[in-house]
C-alpha cells in the first residue's frame, strides 16, 4: 500500500505527485497514456503571475480579473489564494529549471492575455504549458517518483466512505490491477472531447476521473460551464493560442474588417466569432503585420500548426479559424483542501473545481491552479496519509476486482448490434449544434432526448476487438460511457440554468439572473442523477 495515489500525469498530477514527496511520503502515479503527452502541453499562452516585469501590475488587479470573468460564482478566498501565490508559484518553477522567456533586463517576459488589464501571462514563446510540463516530469524522475503508465481507472475503491486505492486496466496486458493506498489524488483533466471533432483537446479528455468519483458518491459542481475557446482552426479544430491575439493579432470578418475586442474575455469573442460565421461563413486571424522574425521568435508553434494542418503560412497569409471546445469549468467538488466528499479523496487541475473560474476562466490561470492546487493537494493528503493506519482492506479489494474482471470479460465478448463509434462522432455533433456557444430550451431538450435515447442502447453496443492485449477499442468503448454520463449532467445543469452566465449562453435568456448568481450541484441518489442550484 502506497501513502498517496496520484491518477494522471499531467501538470496539476506531477505537481501533486512532488508536494506529496517533499512531506516525506510514498507516492505513485499511474496515467492513461504517457506523462509528457497529457493535456497540459496543449496551454501555450502562459500562466499568470502579478510580477509586473513588463508593465505595472498587482495581485489585487489579478484577482479583480479573475473574479469579472467568473461572473458572480466563484469562491473569493479561492481566487485570493490563486492570486496571492501566483508569484511564489512562477518563481518556485523558475527555480526547478522552467526556460521562460525574457525580457532583455533578464526577467520573466509577459504578455497580455484576454480579460486581463496587464501584461501578466509569464511564457516561454508559444510553448508554455509543454516546457512546463517536461520541467515538472524531469523533477519526478529525479525525486525517483514511481510512475505506471498506460492503466485506464475503472473504478474508485471506497469502504465505509473512505478511498482505499483503485482498479485500473494495464492497456498493455489487458489485466485488471488493484493499487492500495492511503490517499487518493485525481488529476485526470477535463471533458471538453464530448464534443469531439470540434474540440481542442486531446481524444483522452473524457472526464474518466470525474465520471468514476461521481459512480462512488462523490459531488460534482458546474458541469455545464464548458468554455470554448475563440482560435482553433478552422479545419482540424488545433488551438491557435491567445498569445496569438495576445502579441497583437487581428481578427478579421469576411470583408477583412475587425469586428471585435480581441482581448476580451473568451465567451464574448467567442459568441462574436460564431455569430460572425454565422453571418458570412469566414473569421480569419491577422499576424502578417507582427513581421517574420517576431512570429519566428515569439509565435513558432503558432507558425508550424498553421502550416501543417491548414497548409496557410501566417507569416504571409491570413489563417481561418472557428470557436471550439477548450476547457471544462465544471468537475468534482472540493473543499479549500482540495478534498472531495469522500475521505482521503483529493483531485486537483481541470478535473477538480476550486470555484476559480466560475462561469469562465481567465486566460492563463489554468496553468496557475495546476500550481497552486496541485502542490495543495499533494500536502494535504500527504498529512491525511501520515494519520491514516488503514491496513485491513485485502479482502473488500479482491471481491472487487473479481466483479470488474468479470465485467470486463462480458463486455470483450458481448454481441455488437450498435456502433459506439458512430454513436460517438453523433453525440459530438449533437453537443457542437445544440449544447455549444449558443444555447436554447428547444436546443438543450433535443439534446437530452437524444442522451436518453443513447443510454438506452449501450446495452446493444460492446467491443468486437477480443484480444487482452492494447485492446483500445475497449478503452475507447469505456471512454464513450463515461462521456455519456457526463454529457446528461451538462445538460440537466444547463436546462436548470434559466439565464445566461459567462460560457452558458441562452439566447432564449440573454441576461444574467441574480436568482442563478449559485453554483449546480450534482449527486447520486441511488441510480438517480440530482441536479441542485446552491450557493
Amino acid at each position: 500500500m502506497v501513502d498517496v495515489l496520484v491518477i494522471g500525469a499531467g501538470g496539476a498530477g506531477l505537481v501533486a505527485a512532488l508536494s506529496a514527496k517533499e512531506s516525506g511520503v510514498s507516492v505513485k502515479v499511474l496515467t492513461k497514456s504517457y506523462p509528457t503527452r497529457s493535456q497540459t502541453c496543449m496551454a501555450q499562452g502562459g500562466i499568470n503571475a502579478a510580477l509586473g516585469n513588463v508593465s505595472e501590475d498587482s495581485v489585487k488587479s489579478h484577482y479583480e480579473n479573475t473574479l469579472k470573468s467568473a461572473h458572480g460564482i466563484a469562491n473569493k478566498k479561492m481566487i485570493e489564494k490563486l492570486c496571492s501565490e501566483g508569484i511564489e508559484a512562477v518563481k518556485w518553477l523558475d527555480s526547478i529549471g522552467m526556460p521562460f522567456s525574457r525580457t532583455k533586463e533578464g526577467n520573466i517576459a509577459q504578455r497580455r492575455l484576454g480579460g486581463a488589464s496587464a501584461p501578466r501571462a509569464c511564457y516561454a514563446q508559444d510553448y508554455t504549458g509543454l516546457k512546463i510540463l517536461h520541467t515538472l516530469y524531469d523533477q519526478c524522475n529525479a525525486n525517483d517518483i514511481e510512475m505506471l503508465s498506460e492503466r485506464f481507472l475503472l473504478e474508485l475503491l471506497v469502504e465505509n466512505g473512505v478511498v482505499i486505492g483503485v482498479e485500473v486496466l494495464n492497456i498493455k496486458t489487458g489485466e485488471v490491477e488493484q493499487h492500495l493506498a492511503k490517499c487518493v489524488i485525481l488529476a485526470t483533466g477535463g471533458y471538453s472531447r464530448i464534443y469531439g471533432k470540434n474540440s481542442t483537446n486531446t481524444v483522452g479528455s473524457t472526464g474518466d476521473g470525474i465520471a468514476a468519483a461521481y459512480r462512488v458518491g462523490a459531488s460534482l459542481s458546474d458541469m455545464e460551464f464548458v468554455q470554448f475557446h475563440p482560435t482553433g482552426l478552422k479545419n482540424s479544430s488545433i488551438l491557435i493560442s491567445e498569445s496569438a491575439r495576445g502579441e497583437g493579432g487581428y481578427l478579421l470578418n469576411k470583408e477583412g474588417k475587425r469586428f471585435t475586442d480581441e482581448l476580451a474575455p473568451r465567451d464574448k469573442v467567442s459568441r462574436a466569432i460564431y455569430e460572425e460565421i454565422e453571418k458570412s461563413g469566414e473569421v480569419t486571424i491577422d499576424i502578417r503585420h507582427l513581421g517574420k522574425e517576431f512570429i519566428s521568435h515569439n509565435l513558432p508553434q503558432e507558425c508550424k500548426l498553421a502550416k501543417l494542418y491548414e497548409n496557410v503560412d501566417p507569416v504571409f497569409e491570413l489563417v481561418p479559424i472557428k470557436p471550439v471546445a477548450h476547457y471544462t469549468m465544471g468537475g468534482i467538488d472540493v473543499d479549500e483542501a482540495a478534498q472531495t466528499n469522500i475521505q482521503g479523496l483529493f483531485a486537483a487541475g481541470e478535473c477538480a473545481n476550486q470555484k476559480v473560474h466560475g462561469a469562465n476562466r481567465l486566460g492563463g490561470n489554468s496553468l496557475l491552479e495546476l500550481i497552486v492546487f496541485g502542490r495543495e493537494a499533494g500536502k494535504n493528503a500527504a498529512k491525511l496519509a501520515k494519520e491514516n493506519l488503514l491496513t485491513s482492506t485485502e479482502h473488500f479489494a479482491c471481491k472487487q476486482s473479481e466483479r470488474e474482471t468479470y465485467a470486463l470479460d462480458l463486455l470483450i465478448r458481448s454481441t455488437c448490434k450498435v456502433d459506439f463509434y458512430k454513436k460517438r462522432d453523433e453525440l459530438a455533433e449533437q453537443f457542437y449544434k445544440n449544447v455549444g456557444i449558443k444555447r436554447d430550451k428547444v436546443k438543450l431538450s433535443t439534446a437530452l432526448e437524444y442522451l436518453q435515447s443513447l443510454k438506452e442502447e449501450i446495452p446493444l453496443m460492446g467491443v468486437r476487438d477480443t484480444n487482452k492485449l492494447y485492446n483500445t477499442e475497449l478503452v475507447e468503448f469505456l471512454e464513450f460511457k463515461n462521456i455519456v454520463a457526463l454529457a446528461e449532467m451538462i445538460v440537466s445543469g444547463a436546462l436548470q440554468r434559466e439565464e445566461s452566465r459567462g460560457s452558458h449562453y441562452r439566447e432564449d435568456m440573454p441576461s444574467e439572473n441574480k436568482a442563478f448568481e449559485k453554483n449546480t450541484i450534482y449527486y447520486k441518489n441511488g441510480e438517480k442523477l440530482c441536479v441542485q442550484l446552491m450557493r
